[in-house]
């Protein structure tokens, strides 16, 4: 099974109008691919509330254990090469692949790439790409789940915004329908499985660097510092760029591509981010493979792609097109020579 153009397109809507999504086709073994429903219940906002406080107390905390006793190398080190498989795994996969198909990839990478993203402990894998499809059909108008600017445009109003589009939205009791946002996706039974198991690979995600830490150093304290810095700080971390594309990119930023929404392109988040955050070409070509498609714009989401189809793991691959680029860019006169100079294709 792979993410087909024609219900990816269906699902995210066209860059001009709101393209209807089908209803989904008759009912299949499994209509969820989550334990819980399309309703979230007290549990399971609870369990969320424990799982956004805790590693962000941890974050907070990072700053003055890192001034008054440092960090080892081997924290460090476990932190970045944690963040970076979770985080690529969301960008290319939960992201670019599952829900955009913006590349067909051979079985391996699919399940690679579903366990890569669920070790970024942002949700299960059908529950994160029901939830970013629906944003791309309403994106910044009404039925967008984490819009910033859902209470108005007036600075009172986008600062509550900016507050629900970061994370105040994972609360809400009604969850977007698995059903009929991601049914291509439940249909795949490994891939349903992995959705299915995300307590899972939490657990994994947060085991690995303890005992990483304390199989190196042969110590509970090598454990727990590695705990602390790889496990507990690099997903606050993750979150929390995360969930600014939502907020922050849909708030400031250079548009220099025509778009129905309000993405922006913030570069300072580029590294963090993994490219994601040259968020006004997505918005304006959501199939497109690379999202830093100017030049100086890192997105090293795209040239991990890049590795993929030339090892022959991933093909069909949507690379940007200057004809294509060009008739989406924004007319605006204000846009600068260097927003108009286009990279090569990759």
């Amino acid at each position: 099974m792979t993410t087909t153009p024609d219900l990816v397109e269906a699902a995210v809507g066209s860059t001009a109008e709101p393209a209807p999504v089908p209803a989904p086709a008759a009912p299949e073994p499994e209509d969820s691919a989550t334990l819980g429903g399309d309703e979230r219940r007290s549990i399971e906002q609870i369990t969320l509330l424990l799982f956004i406080a805790v590693p962000f107390l941890a974050l907070i905390a990072a700053v003055p254990l890192a001034w008054g006793w440092g960090v080892s190398w081997l924290d460090l080190g476990l932190l970045v090469a944690m963040y970076f498989i979770g985080c690529h795994g969301i960008t290319i996969g939960f992201h670019r692949y599952f829900t955009h198909g913006s590349f067909k990839a051979k079985r391996p990478l699919r399940i690679a790439l579903a366990i890569a993203g669920s070790l970024a402990v942002e949700g299960p894998l059908v529950r994160w790409v029901a939830d970013h499809r629906k944003h791309h059909k309403f994106s910044d108008a009404e039925g967008d789940p984490h819009s910033p600017w859902r209470y108005g445009e007036t600075v009172p109003a986008l600062m509550k915004g900016l507050w629900w589009a970061h994370m105040a939205w994972m609360f809400d009791t009604e969850q977007t329908p698995q059903g009929k946002y991601a049914p291509d996706l439940i249909r795949d039974p490994a891939l349903r499985r992995i959705s299915r198991q995300f307590v899972l690979w939490t657990t994994v995600s947060l085991l690995i660097p303890p005992l990483v830490g304390g199989l190196v150093t042969w110590s509970w304290q090598g454990a727990l510092t590695a705990f602390f810095w790889g496990s507990l700080v690099r997903v606050a971390l993750l979150h929390h760029v995360t969930w600014s594309i939502n907020s922050i990119c849909h708030a400031v930023g250079k548009r220099p591509f025509k778009s129905r929404d309000r993405s922006g392109n913030v570069w300072w988040l580029a590294v963090l981010s993994c490219g994601e955050s040259w968020h006004n070409l997505h918005h304006a070509d959501p199939t497109c493979a690379r999202h830093g498609v100017q030049r100086g714009q890192i997105d090293s989401s795209a040239r991990l792609i890049r590795w993929f189809e030339k090892a022959g793991w991933a093909y069909d691959v949507r690379w940007p097109k200057a004809d294509r680029l060009e008739a989406k860019r924004s007319a605006d006169p204000k846009a600068s020579r260097r927003e108009r100079s286009l990279t090569d294709a990759a």
